[in-house]
């Protein structure tokens, strides 16, 4: 490997958001809003008994990942935990394949056989989906050194929540990350809730870019509601790792409107909470005014696009409603025995 850098600092101050075109800011509003409806639509299919097993919905983090993906680049790799159909769509997996698979179908990414939580497309470079809280910032630090190995230039984009970042081998991860000056971008998506305990009752240190500082890991806070604001911060992060000086921390801010999962009621906040968060601060209402103010975009054009994600979705449901189930034969293929 080539000689390490000299250290980063741990801290760095948050640059203020871009100005977006108006082909970013309708490129943004399309991919949000794809999630936002896919989301809505697979809530009403678990009501309906069409989904079975665990649904974790991402309504109100939309503008983490679309600006993510914004600022990334062909080859580069994404890995998340189990709040993961966000991610998915936004690296370009089909809406279909993912429907299909969240009900059982044999025309899902995983053949019927993974649902919610372990879905994968190397075609996308989406690593999953996975349900063992923090296990993905592990698996993604060894897709950094794979990238480094190979000296490919990709950057891998590991996604976690902010009740995995209390889990030991996040640190351990960490420390690996920093040694051998990986190619990672951790963001914690800081969504105030780890299931039902709030940040402030059960982490010691509520902000969460420091907590690569005893590994010198540099990290900056980010509002993810703002788009902009999160595609700004990933281009920096992303450039910093993919230079050679190792990690890199971003602690996206957010809010998730639903429970942890369908079978969560949330009665640990108010009602008054998640409806101020979408009225101040909803990451898709804030590029919809801008498109109407500051791009002179028609609310007959926004309709348009409403009715062609409503179309996409409701396709979706519909193969994922009438496709075959996996062959038995299916059970016992790619399992290790």
């Amino acid at each position: 490997m080539a000689p390490r850098k000299p250290a980063a600092r741990a801290a760095t101050a948050a640059a203020a958001p871009a100005t977006f075109t108006k082909e970013e800011d309708f490129l943004a509003y399309r991919e949000m809003l794809l999630i936002r409806r896919f989301e809505e639509k697979a809530g009403q299919m678990y009501g309906m008994g069409l989904i079975g097993g665990f649904c974790h919905l991402y309504i109100g983090q939309e503008a983490v990942v679309v600006g993510m993906q914004m600022a990334m680049q062909p080859g580069d790799q994404v890995i998340t935990g189990y709040r993961d159909h966000g991610h998915m769509l936004a690296t370009g997996m089909e809406a279909g394949g993912v429907m299909a698979e969240l009900t059982g179908r044999r025309g899902g990414y995983s053949k019927g056989k993974g649902g919610s939580m372990h879905m994968f497309s190397i075609e996308k470079q989406f690593f999953g989906g996975h349900g063992i809280v923090g296990a993905q910032v592990s698996l993604g630090t060894g897709l950094a050194f794979a990238d480094r190995y190979k000296g490919n230039g990709a950057v891998s984009v590991t996604y976690f929540g902010d009740g995995a970042a209390n889990q030991g081998q996040v640190y351990e991860s960490f420390n690996m990350a920093e040694l051998w000056k990986l190619p990672v971008v951790y963001v914690i998506e800081n969504n105030k809730y780890a299931m039902g305990t709030s940040v402030t009752r059960s982490s010691a240190q509520t902000d969460f870019s420091k907590r690569g500082t005893s590994f010198n890991i540099p990290g900056e806070q980010v509002d993810g509601m703002d788009v902009r604001a999160v595609r700004t911060a990933g281009e920096r992060a992303l450039a910093f790792a993919r230079e050679g000086n190792g990690p890199y921390i971003l602690e996206m801010q957010t809010y998730r409107y639903r429970g942890h999962s369908m079978s969560d009621p949330a009665k640990y906040r108010s009602k008054e909470e998640v409806q101020k968060m979408r009225t101040e601060h909803d990451p898709i209402e804030q590029v919809r005014a801008r498109l109407l103010n500051a791009h002179a975009a028609s609310e007959e054009e926004l309709k348009k696009i409403d009715g062609e994600i409503r179309e996409i979705v409701n396709a979706a449901a519909d193969f994922a409603s009438h496709d075959p189930e996996p062959d038995p034969a299916e059970l016992y293929t790619d399992v290790l025995r």
